[in-house]
This record gives structure tokens, C-alpha cells and sequence, in this order.
């Protein structure tokens, strides 16, 4: 019955067969099935078509407004995306496409820099539809700001002396990938890589991840696996702790890694919640942006690098939140 629900669906919804495509992410694991600590609920590639002129391609961020029922996506070349997944069964079978915007400064001109990699979300869930606001974070140049849903300039954050130099970075496309909204800390990020010290990069062999709070509070812990690890989205669960998401990537000899960790900030303790790896045969591709859905749902998007070879894949798991062990 749910087959046939699915297949119903798929044929009254156009924009599915066009745009999106029902993949699989392991010939051994399929939709529904547990691994580690989560289950996965389907994924979708999305092909690489324009939406308003803008085209799909590129996306490193993800933000739900449960109140607009809107999946907001953002692309490396600062184009904002508004999605609507279609889920039946709790499976992802598809994506409709709403509109995209590319964002603008106050005055309503294109932003002069739009490296833009993290995004998170503001009043996407307080009952009340069409206010929500989105909080984007961007490399080459340190800056997070407030966007409108339509990708205008409300606000720019002050970031903390430590974050406001590209030269403190590790280098101009390894600043901020990842940021969230903590309900107590506020804004905070994380630098995709370790920041330098006296001008000198870091060893990437046993290297640390830092989260910042925009007041200047850090929080530090061991990367996973070591070597070239990067932090690229984080999310803000229920339980006040994270949701890490990283990607370690050396070359296509190497396995590509993509890792979730849950972390508590208060003590530092870590807990591995899903390990793919492509030399293990996950189908993965370079995953980049993470947000929660609805009660344990969350979605995982990759970022194709604009290069056919690669895949815009949007997924879909289920993570029960627990305390740490």
C-alpha cells in the first residue's frame, strides 16, 4: 500500500519526475533501514536546473521554517533557494521548487562578496507564518549577517576580535561553513578548519575543532576522523547538545568521509551518530549542509562543487535524540 501511495503521488507531482530523482545512498542500506544511531528516510538528487534565472547547484546550507513549511537552501554563489520536500510515509520521495532570490544588500544590489556556506534559522517556529529570518555565514570574507526569506541584508553580527581578520583563518575558503542558533549562546559558528597561531597554519595530523560564540567564548574537541577533517554544518538539538556534521576529503585515492557526532558543550563529550564512507560503499558525495525537520527528522544536503560529475543529494534521517551515555 505505501508503494502504491508513493507511485500515486510521484505522478500527480510533475516538478518530482523533473527536477528530483529517488536514489539510494547503499545497496545495502535502503530507506528505512538503521545504521549506527540513525534511520534513513530516502534521498533524492536533484537536478541541476534554474529556478528564477538561478541555478541549482552549489548548495552548503539548510534551514526549516516549520510555520512557512519552507526548506531554505543556499548556494556557494550567495543564491537563496526556497524548497518544498515532499514526504509520504515519513520517506522523502521528492522536491518541489517555490523560488530562489540571490541575496542583496540593504539597498537591494547583489552582494559584492556571496561565499556564502552556513545558514540557520529565526522565528521559523513560533506559530506565526511570514517572519521568519535567516542567519548566513560566509568564507573568503569572516562575516555572518541576517537575511530576509527574499535574501535582503537585515542585520551584520559584530564577530569577536579572533574571528574578524582572514588572516587569523586557515586559509580564505576554510572560514565559516557552519552555524546555528543556540537558545542561551546565541548565534555561534565554527571555522571550517582550525584558526592559524602566530600566523602559522596548524598540523592537520591531530588537529581540534573550535565553536565560537559571537561574545567570544570558544569550545574546543578532537576532530573525526584526524586528518583533514572539516567542520561544514552544525544544528542545535532538543537536548542542548549539537549535531556535528563533518567532512574529511584528502583525494579521490582517499576515502571521502562524511561523519554526524553528537557534542555536549558543557563537557566536551562526543558520541558518533553515522560514519559513511565511500570505500565502504555509501554512495555519498560532499555533504554540506544539515537542519532539522520535525520531531527527530533531519535533512543533509551535498554541495556538487558546480561539476557534473558530482550530485545535489538532499536526504532524509531520523535521529531520536538521547543524553549521552
Amino acid at each position: 500500500m505505501k508503494k502504491i501511495t508513493i507511485l500515486f503521488i510521484l505522478l500527480l507531482t510533475s516538478c518530482f519526475t523533473e527536477l528530483s530523482h529517488q536514489v539510494s545512498l547503499s545497496n545495502e542500506y535502503q530507506a528505512g533501514d538503521t545504521y549506527m544511531q540513525i534511520r534513513l528516510r530516502g534521498t533524492v538528487r536533484l537536478v541541476n536546473k534554474k529556478i528564477n534565472h538561478l541555478r541549482l547547484s552549489e548548495l552548503s546550507g539548510l534551514a526549516w521554517s516549520e510555520d512557512d513549511k519552507i526548506l531554505y537552501a543556499i548556494s556557494d554563489d550567495g543564491n537563496l533557494f526556497h524548497l518544498r520536500p515532499q514526504i509520504v510515509d515519513n520517506t522523502l520521495v521528492g522536491v518541489n521548487f517555490i523560488t530562489a532570490f540571490t541575496l542583496s544588500n540593504k539597498k537591494g544590489k547583489k552582494l559584492k562578496y556571496r561565499d556564502s556556506e552556513g545558514l540557520s534559522i529565526l522565528n521559523g517556529a513560533n506559530g506565526i507564518i511570514g517572519d521568519s529570518e535567516l542567519i548566513i555565514s560566509f568564507e573568503r570574507k569572516p562575516r555572518i549577517a541576517r537575511f530576509n526569506p527574499k535574501g535582503k541584508l537585515l542585520v551584520n553580527y559584530t564577530l569577536p576580535p579572533v574571528l574578524k581578520k582572514k588572516k587569523f583563518f586557515y586559509n580564505n575558503n576554510k572560514i565559516f561553513e557552519a552555524v546555528t542558533v543556540h537558545p542561551k549562546l546565541g548565534v555561534i559558528t565554527a571555522p571550517e578548519l582550525p584558526m592559524r597561531k602566530n600566523k602559522i597554519r596548524p598540523s592537520l595530523k591531530n588537529h581540534k575543532h573550535t565553536i565560537y560564540a559571537l561574545d567570544g567564548k570558544s569550545w574546543s574537541f578532537p576532530a573525526f576522523p584526524v586528518k583533514n577533517s572539516s567542520i561544514v554544518a552544525m544544528e542545535y538539538l532538543q537536548d542542548g547538545s549539537l549535531l556535528i556534521l563533518e567532512r574529511a576529503y584528502v583525494s579521490i585515492y582517499k576515502p571521502l568521509i562524511i561523519t554526524l557526532r553528537q557534542l555536549w558543550l558543557e563537557t566536551m563529550e562526543t558520541k558518533q551518530v553515522a560514519v559513511f564512507n565511500n570505500h565502504l560503499g555509501w554512495q555519498i558525495d560532499n555533504f554540506e549542509g544539515l537542519t532539522h525537520h520535525q520531531g527527530n527528522y533531519f535533512f543533509m544536503v551535498s554541495d556538487n562543487n558546480d561539476i557534473s560529475l558530482q550530485r545535489t543529494l538532499l536526504t532524509y534521517f531520523e535521529f531520536p535524540v538521547q543524553n549521552k551515555i
